[in-house]
C-alpha cells in the first residue's frame, strides 16, 4: 500500500502478531499518548485516536480477517475517507484520509461490501450483538423439560464512577470530536457508517482524569445468572433465544439477546426416538423360555411391572404405553427390547441339564 492507514504499522506490530502482542502494543501506546498524560497536546490526541481505531479492528478476530483481506489486495489507496465528527454540514467535520474501493478489478469488487462490514455497515445504530452459549443438559432434562441455571459474562455500569469513567472530583466535558454522541461517521460518497468515537472511546463525555477501577471504560465485567427454560423433547442443536437477556446496550437501548444451544448428554439406560423412549433389558435362558415378571424404570421416575411372555425371543420389543415424552398434547410410549444372555461358563450340573433338555427336544449340539 502506498497510501492509506496501515493498522499494523500504527501499533508497531507485524501482520503475524498474536492477539496478546496486539493487546500489549495497544496498552503501551495508549498509555504513552493518552490525553490524560498529554494535556493540550493535539498531536498526541490524534495519535491516540489512530491507536484506538487500529486496536478496535485488529482485536476483533472476524474484523481482522476481513481487514487483512482488503489489505492483501491493496484496496486502501486511491481516494479520500471522510471522518464526520463536529463542524461541517449537519455538525460534521470534513477531515479526510485516504480510503477507497477503486482499483480492485477482476472478481474483487465485492470486497467493498466486506470492508463495509468491518465498519458496521448493515447494523442498526445501537444494536447489540447477541451472546451465544452452548449448554449441556441431561437426557432426562431434555426429555421432560425444566429449567437450567447458567451464567454468562456481561458488562455493567461501573458502580464506582457511575459509567463516566471519571475519577472522583474529575471534570467531565463534552467530547469535541463527536459532540457528545459517542459516535463518529466514516464515509465516502454514499458510503457512511457509524463507529465509536476514538477520541472519547464511545463515552461522549470524557473526564479530565480517568477512573482506574474500570480501566477508564465506565464498565465492569460481571457473571450474570440466567434461568433457561428447556422444552420437553429438546434435541441436541436446538436453540432458544432469550430477548434482552444478553449484553447491556451502552447507549441505553434494549439489551442484546442471549442465544442458547442445547447439547444433550447420552444416558446409560434410556434412548430416544422422537416421542418414544427405548431401553434394553437382559434375561437369562430360563426367564426367556418360561416367562417372568420384571420391574422396569421409566423416564418419569416410576417403576412399571412388565410381564415377559413364555418363549420370548431375543430382540423382541414390549411396549409400556404412555411412558414416553409428552409434547404439544401428544405422548409417546416406552419400548423395552429383550436381550437374552447366553451363559459362557456352565457348571457340570447345568451342562447335564441342558444336554438332557436338548436330547428331549431332539436338538443337535
Amino acid at each position: 500500500m502506498t497510501q492509506g492507514k496501515d493498522y499494523y504499522h500504527i501499533l508497531g506490530v507485524s501482520d503475524k502478531a498474536s492477539e496478546d502482542d496486539i493487546k500489549k502494543a495497544y496498552r503501551r501506546l495508549a498509555k504513552k499518548y493518552h490525553p490524560d498524560a498529554n494535556p493540550n497536546d493535539k498531536a498526541a490526541a490524534e495519535r491516540f485516536k489512530e491507536i484506538s481505531e487500529a486496536h478496535s479492528i485488529l482485536s476483533d478476530t472476524d474484523q481482522r480477517k476481513q481487514y487483512d483481506m482488503m489489505r492483501k489486495f491493496g484496496s486502501f489507496a486511491g481516494g479520500p475517507r471522510t471522518w464526520a465528527g463536529r463542524g461541517g454540514p449537519r455538525g460534521q467535520s470534513t477531515r479526510t484520509e485516504d480510503f477507497d474501493f477503486s482499483g480492485m478489478g477482476g472478481g474483487f469488487s465485492g470486497l467493498g461490501d466486506i470492508f463495509s462490514s468491518i465498519f458496521g455497515k448493515g447494523k442498526k445504530t445501537g444494536e447489540v450483538e447477541p451472546i451465544e452459549k452452548v449448554v449441556e443438559i441431561s437426557f432426562k432434562q431434555a426429555a421432560l423439560g425444566g429449567k437450567v441455571p447458567i451464567t454468562i459474562p456481561v458488562t455493567e455500569v461501573c458502580p464506582q464512577c457511575g459509567g463516566s469513567g471519571a475519577a472522583p472530583g474529575a471534570k467531565v466535558s463534552t467530547c469535541e470530536e463527536c459532540g457528545g454522541r459517542g459516535q463518529v461517521t466514516f464515509g465516502q460518497g454514499s458510503f457512511s457508517v457509524p463507529r465509536p468515537c476514538p477520541a472519547c472511546r464511545g463515552r461522549g463525555k470524557p473526564a479530565s482524569k480517568s477512573w482506574g477501577t474500570c480501566a477508564e471504560t465506565g464498565e465492569v465485567s460481571v457473571q450474570k445468572k440466567v434461568l433457561v427454560t428447556v422444552a420437553p423433547g429438546t434435541d441436541s442443536g436446538h436453540k432458544v433465544r432469550l430477548k434482552g437477556q444478553g449484553q447491556r446496550n451502552p447507549t441505553g437501548g434494549r439489551a442484546g439477546d442471549l442465544v442458547v444451544t442445547f447439547q444433550v448428554k447420552s444416558d446409560r439406560f434410556f434412548r430416544r426416538e422422537g416421542l418414544n423412549i427405548l431401553c434394553s433389558i437382559p434375561l437369562n435362558l430360563a426367564q426367556a423360555a418360561l416367562g417372568t415378571k420384571l420391574q422396569v424404570r421409566t423416564i418419569h421416575g416410576s417403576k412399571v411391572v412388565l410381564r415377559i411372555p413364555p418363549g420370548t425371543q431375543p430382540g423382541r420389543k414390549l411396549r409400556i404405553k404412555g411412558q414416553g415424552v409428552e409434547r404439544n398434547g401428544r405422548r409417546g410410549d416406552q419400548f423395552v427390547e429383550i436381550q437374552v444372555d447366553v451363559p459362557k461358563d456352565l457348571t457340570p450340573e447345568q451342562e447335564k441339564l441342558l444336554k438332557e433338555f436338548a436330547a428331549a427336544a431332539d436338538l443337535k449340539y
